[in-house]
Parts: structure tokens; C-alpha cells; sequence
């Protein structure tokens, strides 16, 4: 894929446990490796995966063959990835604001698909 080609990519989360979380990490990260557009949003129940400590939690399952949730999270971000976390989960999942990872986007769903609008690619886990 060339760079004037990239296109957008969104991976939608919908589970907080690790057979969900794990493959929209690697696919988000896999997403900015080759230069697309990377939005991963994560609906009230994938919420509680990206509160502070959660991917640790994955991550300390030592998941075989598995890459580290964390690394793949902050290469997402670093890469100019975004991660959005629906504002529905906040009151729905009890979380506070304080109690989301750094990098998190809160955002109504409205918002969330005038950015997803013209992708190229989805993919729900």
C-alpha cells in the first residue's frame, strides 16, 4: 500500500475479556504498521478493558503466542492511532473519567461515526 493510499481503518470492541480485547489491539496495531488510519472504539462493554490496570491484567495471563496488550496499546497511540472509548460506558460501566488509561478519547457515539465515516475497513470483535 502505498502512502498516498492509506486509507481508514476502525476496529470496534464490544467485550472486555482478552479473546475480544487482544485482537482489536493487534489488529489496531497491525492497522497503523502499514500505514492506515487506525480508530478503535470500544462500546460500554469492551469499556472496562481500558481502564487503568485492565491490560495489565491481560497481559499477566501470559496469553501464548500472544503480544503484550500494553505495547500493542501505546504502539497504536504513538503511531497516531486513536482510542475511543464511548461516553455511554462511563455511567453504564461506573467508570470515571480519572479512572481511564491515558490516550483515551470519550466520545458520543454520533461523534465516534463522523470519525469512523469513509472507511475502508471494519472489523467488530
Amino acid at each position: 500500500m502505498s502512502e498516498e493510499t492509506n486509507s481508514k481503518m476502525v476496529v470496534v470492541c464490544n467485550h472486555a475479556d482478552a479473546p475480544h480485547v487482544m485482537p482489536t489491539l493487534v489488529m489496531g496495531a497491525s492497522g497503523v504498521g502499514i500505514g492506515e488510519e487506525v480508530i478503535l472504539f470500544f462500546c460500554p462493554g469492551g469499556a472496562p478493558a481500558l481502564v487503568k490496570g485492565e491490560l495489565e491484567k491481560i497481559r499477566d495471563m501470559k496469553l501464548k503466542g500472544l503480544p503484550d496488550p500494553v505495547e500493542l496499546y501505546d504502539t497504536i497511540l504513538a503511531e497516531g492511532g486513536k482510542i475511543i472509548l464511548c461516553e455511554l460506558a462511563l455511567e453504564n460501566k461506573d467508570i470515571k473519567p480519572e479512572d481511564v488509561r491515558e490516550g483515551v478519547e470519550i466520545m458520543s457515539a454520533p461523534s465516534f461515526l463522523l470519525e469512523a465515516q469513509g472507511a475502508g475497513m471494519t472489523l467488530t470483535f
